[in-house]
């Protein structure tokens, strides 16, 4: 990378800067829009830091991505090594047939426990949510209620909006003992679930399962699925540039360390957060699952090869 041209690039984005040492560049932080300089810029290690509001990368084109224009971002990655942009071409295409997607109906049965008074069919399915640590303000953001009678019948319900506000999935997941615990309907499952809530912008943790991801807050459940490149959610990870941080369950490590390989090979900023001691996300405490989570090991393609050899042994 041409250092020169990197700080003019990122004076143009954020201003002008201080230099502390060879390698340091300080910036006023416009995350938390601090009048000092504050905001840490390493140039040779690829990593920026705010020692007033915390906001932290380990690749400096999010900074020029979220808060530059299109022309500086197209300049940074002239002179960063991102500039091989033909593999990622089909994913920055809009899929043809994304307009053709027919809107998904909740059940008619559905009911919602968002309201205040919750109707006397709704008691356990509610005791169901609370036991598994769900709070009001959980139920609220993920929308989420449940079906006493037809199809679903005894089942949790949690739908997922697209970034139009349409639904485009849901969970149904038994909350009265049934032989099957899940029971979703029958229709693609390439969607970003709650994308309507999603912030690119921000890290986003990648679950397993919906109850992980309440857990988790700004994250993606893939409903176990094993993700293919070309899935809608490895497609707006890349196009935002937005940094993951991989937290499936313990017993899906294999799938876990495929899903890295592919973000990886498309220069992702990667964390993998621990989650040994618990069944699964959605069983930890929430301040626990945070802890972890700022305690996320940073993952390139060094160690993501010693992952490898240790998921082997």
């Amino acid at each position: 990378m041409n250092k020169k041209e990197a700080l003019k690039i990122l004076n143009e984005t954020l201003g002008d800067h201080r230099q502390t040492s060879k390698n340091e560049h300080y910036f006023k932080c416009p995350a938390c829009d601090h009048y000092k300089h504050k905001l840490a810029i390493n140039l040779d290690k690829n990593a920026f830091h705010c020692w007033i509001c915390d906001y932290r990368g380990r690749n400096i084109r999010r900074l020029v991505r979220r808060f530059g224009s299109y022309i500086q971002l197209q300049k940074w990655d002239g002179i960063s090594d991102r500039t091989d942009l033909e593999r990622f071409a089909d994913l920055f295409m809009e899929r043809s047939d994304r307009e053709d997607k027919t809107k998904m109906e909740l059940p008619e049965e559905f009911v919602s426990l968002c309201a205040n008074n919750i109707p006397a069919t709704g008691v356990y399915a509610l005791k169901y949510l609370q036991k598994r640590g769900l709070t009001k303000d959980d139920i609220i953001r993920w929308k989420i209620g449940y079906c006493f009678s037809g199809e679903y019948r005894n089942r949790i319900i949690v739908p997922s909006f697209d970034d139009d506000g349409d639904c485009s999935y849901f969970i149904a997941r038994s909350y009265a003992g049934d032989s099957y615990k899940y029971k979703n309907p029958r229709a693609s499952k390439d969607v970003v679930f709650n994308e309507l809530f999603v912030n690119w912008n921000e890290d986003l943790i990648l679950t397993e399962g919906i109850f992980d991801a309440v857990v988790a807050g700004n994250a993606v459940p893939i409903l176990g699925s094993t993700l293919r490149s070309d899935a809608e959610l490895i497609r707006k990870i890349v196009i935002n540039d937005t940094p993951i941080y991989m937290a499936l369950d313990p017993d899906a490590r294999k799938k876990e360390n495929r899903i890295i390989k592919m973000l990886l090979e498309y220069d992702i900023e990667l964390y993998k957060i621990d989650v040994s001691g618990y069944e699964d996300v959605g069983s930890m405490p929430k301040e626990v699952f945070q802890e972890r989570k700022n305690n996320a090991d940073f993952i390139d393609r060094d160690n993501y090869l010693l992952l490898n050899l240790l998921s082997a042994v």
